[in-house]
């Protein structure tokens, strides 16, 4: 059994017992967090629209982070100009708990 979720204007495929790192989530570590926007619910047959208006899809927060360091160089040729600068993307790690129909 399979879900489509959407968080942090990204879709996720979860299961039970999946571990995803999502866009960062205002929750403490060891919280409990519900998905309200279930696309679709695979069990044997693909259910959407209206058959998941009421489905949610239970996490635990794991932990809370920052990705890996990404380095930005903006460079203008003959002008001298370049600027160096550096993002580090925040994400929660949760694990999927329990996928309610």
């Amino acid at each position: 059994m399979y879900a489509i979720i959407a968080t942090g204007g990204k879709q996720y495929r979860v299961s039970e017992g999946d571990v995803i790192r999502v866009e960062k989530l205002d929750a403490e570590t060891g919280n409990t967090v519900t998905f309200d926007r279930v696309l679709a619910v695979s069990d044997s047959t693909l259910k959407v629209g209206d058959d998941v208006a009421n489905a949610n899809v239970s996490a635990t927060v794991m932990e809370q982070g920052k990705g890996k360091k990404v380095f930005v160089y903006k460079y203008k040729r003959k002008t001298g100009y370049h600027k160096k600068n550096g993002h580090r993307q925040a994400y929660t790690k949760v694990r999927i708990d329990k996928i309610n129909v």
